[in-house]
């Protein structure tokens, strides 16, 4: 029997999404179709492949389901009226056959006849007859993701609803609640058979301790956990504020990822889940899965992203508590499992009975935090509280945003599974271009290419075993390597911890250190590695594919590379300062070489990118410098020497006609005045035209330090955007000017081949005078060239390659001094929030007889429950229009005064530098240029050995799996 997701297609952004049900459009009456509607539970018809149902109390008007809201009170809000509707209709064969089968389960309420409703409009989501705006055609369409909006939906009408007891476990507030009816029979239509309430309730948990506390002695559990299900693998969703696109493209992925991993029949993670277990199988793979979002709080969450999680059961509104008896709730659980999807279209992705396409349940936990407090406490909750109780063997991270791409989850979690040694991993993060749109934008192309630079860097430092970063954007962890020491020293930076940790904690950290948890992940891959009596690696995981988005404008840019500049370069000087705890590790001898040999590489890297400053002006200053009038041959009827002279005066003097030979006739050619004395010697242009542009160099340079010092990237958008312009116009001047003199300095070759002894080609071209730049060529070209070739990824080559070369003199001279000029700000402040104001209070009560704590909380009714999720949904699914908000000024008075002193520090040390090579010898400057180019030349040697080491090592490995495949068959 074939495979069918061989021949499944795969979902793409382009495409539609398979299984979308078809929905009809609110419709006016009137509207030329023949359909009228009025308010007493018409009949609706639906599309062809459609069936017939009676939508009844399930058309709710807005001011019937929320008594809350007041159109008066929202500037958004428009009239209700008779078409102010919620129309649905399912696709034929999506409800269960309830005769044959005994796990669907309905309520009386007639809404249970529904499916998934799911809005399509003919003509796209922007579809709207007689050019009517789609607020004018539904109320639905009206905005309800504002704080107001969210605050009012938090309220719930106590006439309307019902009050149960709940009692506390421990003085905890844990509930389940109905998840609305159309998610229940969506998830039923899967086929899969859960627990009790898997599929039919939420779990919501008042979390009112430190996540440190969050324990089984105090009380507190997951559903997994109840369920008694080994947690194989675990996927960590961290979120701040982004829009409800990034995170259905995020969430998407995740979900088709785990599809093919559960039920494809190459995936090895489907065969381990049947191990020992013969009732198991392939159907049961999804239970050794969690999906856990984290929220850095309520406040900064894009509320529309709420929607699209309460569209797939996960979220409700009205159910969370601010306090349990007083206590502050620090952040709200909720737990529950899942076919559904949200694609980033945004449209629904639902199942069909009996389809071998359909998704797999996804166990899903959110821990929305109620105040933010950054990243890392976000990461705190996700292995302090969540995984002691699943107890995963291995932890993905991504960032929303981040796109998987195809099997990516699968291959980091294959590559932990044939590594025992292998603590932690990352896969290959790639630029969003939108089909090549975006590479229009020389900013997206050179970061383009800077991504594609990793497919050197990553693979030497997977080879030593020791990845500087793993992308926190896209990454993964064996849970039990990184407990203990590494995440006690990671969690030093959660500054919600300072008061508890004392001198230990954030406050009592000197700059360096607070900039090195900038770059948090670089923490915890070197405490990784330097585990005392451990040898735990780090690697690179080329398949495994991610894409993000990049920064398009140069503001943002400035400020996202401010971030990973300090925190890198702080943690490069850590690693090397806290070196010798390498030796506490079980590393082997040939291991701890490497390493010895990567610090090397790492100090040397330092070192050049400490003077990148100063080296750039060097080579500007001093390549412009030459490029100046030639004295080219004086008497073209002398007689050219003999191309077969044999000794060696006459093959010099061979070579000397042939270097004035390249220069004549040429704009630098500078010999009419010698032949005719009537004619002026050439005006020397190029001086002048060089003079001015060292002038506006050095100008430009000081200009980044006085606006880094004192003003925002977003407030001097203008200088910084003409600032990146002029030194791309100065890269462009100066590569045509390298191009110029390398064409003219191999012009004389094959004379100078004839002149040297036996005519040793090889010997020339890595002599003094050829030799640098062959290595600064190869260095800078043959090596990305031939490694992108081998890597079968050459495109970025041709489209990208050239915009990064142009804009890398703006990497240092503004985005460096950029971040130097703000080594002060670690931005450790936190937000407080608000919108736990509009949430309810619970406060307990003992039983007379038993004198166990109850408390008394309000349900909405099924049928309430079910309108307001419609509206939710068309919320979740309305085409997003994002907007810019305008930031407020944050306060920067922090270690200003190690601040200023640092950057005079690398200032003066690239300034002296500088006035050191302008005023020595040509000779001098010749020969720093020779250091730099075979450095370059030198380092980029050492990737590309430790690249084709990766190579070999990887394409060996997937021909063992594969041989290892075919024997089994």
């Amino acid at each position: 029997m074939s495979d069918p997701f061989k021949s499944a297609p795969r979902y793409q952004s382009s495409d539609s999404p398979p299984h979308l049900g078809h929905f009809s459009s609110p419709l006016s009456p009137g509207d030329g179709l023949g359909n009228n509607f009025s308010n007493e539970s018409p009949q609706h018809s639906s599309p062809e492949g459609s069936e017939q149902y009676e939508l009844s109390d399930s058309a709710i008007k807005y001011d019937s389901l929320d008594p809350t809201f007041n159109p008066e009170l929202d500037d958004e809000a428009i009239p209700l009226n008779s078409r102010t509707h919620v129309l649905g209709t399912r696709p034929a064969g999506f409800l269960h056959d309830q005769q044959n089968d005994k796990s669907y389960t309905t309520e009386d309420d007639p809404t249970t006849t529904f499916g998934f409703p799911v809005p399509s409009f003919s003509d796209g989501f922007d579809s709207r007859p007689n050019n009517e705006s789609i607020a004018n055609r539904s109320s639905l369409y009206r905005s309800q993701t504002t704080a107001e909006a969210w605050h009012r939906r938090q309220k719930i009408d106590p006439k309307r609803a019902k009050t149960i007891k709940v009692k506390l476990k421990q003085g905890n507030f844990v509930n389940e609640y109905p998840v609305p009816t159309a998610v229940k029979n969506g998830n039923l239509a899967g086929g899969y058979k859960g627990e009790a309430t898997e599929f039919s309730h939420m779990r919501y948990s008042a979390v009112t301790c430190d996540p440190d506390d969050f324990t089984r002695e105090a009380g507190w559990t997951l559903r997994t956990e109840n369920y008694n299900r080994k947690t194989e693998l675990l996927v960590a969703f961290t979120y701040y504020n982004e829009d409800k696109i990034l995170v259905a493209r995020t969430l998407h992925g995740v979900m088709m990822n785990l599809r093919d991993m559960c039920k494809a029949k190459w995936s090895e993670f489907r065969r381990l889940s049947s191990r020992g277990d013969a009732e198991a199988g392939s159907t049961d793979a999804w239970k050794m899965i969690s999906v856990v979002l984290v929220f850095d709080g309520i406040e900064p969450a894009d509320k529309a992203t709420l929607d699209v999680l309460a569209t797939i059961g996960l979220y409700q509104d009205g159910v969370m508590k601010r306090d349990v008896d007083g206590k502050e709730t620090q952040a709200h659980l909720f737990e529950y499992t899942t076919l559904l999807s949200v694609s980033p279209k945004p449209e629904l992705i639902q199942p069909h009975p009996n389809d071998p396409a359909n998704l797999v349940p996804v166990q899903m936990t959110l821990v929305l935090k109620q105040k933010n407090a950054k990243k890392i406490n976000s990461h705190r909750w996700l292995f302090n509280a969540i995984c002691p109780h699943l107890d995963p063997e291995v932890c993905i991270l991504i960032d929303a945003g981040t796109k998987p791409g195809s099997r990516s989850l699968y291959y980091l979690w294959e590559a932990f599974h044939h590594n025992p040694n292998l603590g932690g991993a990352c896969g290959e993060i790639h630029a969003m271009l939108s089909r090549g749109k975006k590479l229009i934008n020389p900013l997206v192309a050179a970061q383009n290419f800077e991504y594609k630079v990793y497919i050197l860097d990553k693979p030497l430092e997977s080879s030593f075993g020791y990845v500087s970063v793993l992308p926190g954007a896209f990454s993964a962890y064996r849970y039990r390597a990184i407990t203990g020491r590494p995440l006690q020293q990671y969690f030093h930076g959660d500054h919600s911890l300072s008061a508890r940790l004392g001198k230990k904690g954030i406050q009592g950290m000197g700059i360096f250190k607070k900039n090195m948890f900038l770059a948090e992940d670089r923490i915890l891959c070197f405490e990784l590695v330097a585990k005392a009596k451990e040898k735990w690696v780090l690697g690179y995981v080329k398949p495994a594919k991610g894409e993000t988005d990049v920064p398009e404008s140069a503001p943002e840019l400035i400020g996202q590379r401010r971030r990973w500049l300090n925190g890198s370069f702080a943690a490069g000087i850590y690693s090397l300062a806290h070196f010798g705890r390498m030796y506490r590790s079980s590393h082997n001898p040939i291991r701890m070489l490497f390493l010895h040999v990567q610090a090397a590489y790492t100090l040397a890297g330092l070192i050049l990118s400490w003077f990148a400053l100063g080296s750039w002006f060097i080579t500007f200053a001093a390549i412009i410098d030459i490029s100046k009038p030639r004295v080219g041959i004086t008497d073209y009827n002398m007689q050219q020497p003999s191309n077969n002279a044999t000794n060696s005066e006459e093959s010099q003097r061979l070579v000397s006609w042939k270097i004035k030979e390249c220069w004549s006739g040429t704009a630098f050619d500078d010999t009419a005045h010698l032949k005719d004395s009537s004619v002026d010697s050439k005006f020397d242009y190029l001086y002048w035209i060089n003079w001015v542009f060292k002038l506006i160099y050095i100008f430009l340079v000081a200009l980044q330090v006085i606006m880094a010092l004192g003003n925002r990237p977003k407030g001097e958008k203008a200088a910084y955007v003409i600032s990146f312009i002029i030194f791309g116009l100065f890269a462009a001047y100066l590569l045509s000017m390298t191009m110029i003199l390398t064409i003219k300095a191999f012009c004389p070759l094959a004379e100078q081949i004839n002149a040297a002894h036996g005519g040793n080609a090889f010997g020339v071209l890595l002599g003094s005078t050829y030799g640098p730049i062959m290595a600064g060529i190869l260095g800078t070209f043959g090596l990305y060239i031939a490694s992108s070739i081998i890597y079968l990824d050459p495109w970025h080559i041709l489209h990208s390659f050239i915009p990064f070369l142009l804009i890398s003199v703006s990497f240092t001279n503004i985005l460096n001094v950029y971040a130097f000029c703000n080594l002060h700000d670690v931005s450790w402040g936190t937000k407080g929030s608000d919108q736990a104001d509009s949430l309810p209070s619970v406060s307990s009560k003992k039983t007379s007889r038993e004198g166990v704590k109850i408390v008394e909380d309000i349900h909405r009714s099924q049928k309430d429950l079910d309108a307001q999720f419609q509206q939710t949904v068309m919320r979740a699914i309305q085409p997003f229009r994002g907007g810019s908000e305008d930031e407020k000024p944050t306060e920067d008075d922090q270690n200003k005064t190690f601040r200023t002193r640092f950057v005079c520090f690398w200032l003066g040390m690239n300034s002296v530098l500088v006035i050191i090579l302008l005023s020595s010898s040509q000779d001098v400057r010749t020969k720093f240029f020779e250091f730099l180019l075979w450095s370059n030349f030198f380092l980029g040697c050492v990737k590309f050995s430790g690249f084709l080491y990766y190579m070999f090592g990887e394409t060996f490995f997937r021909i063992a799996r594969l041989c290892s495949r075919l024997c089994h068959r």
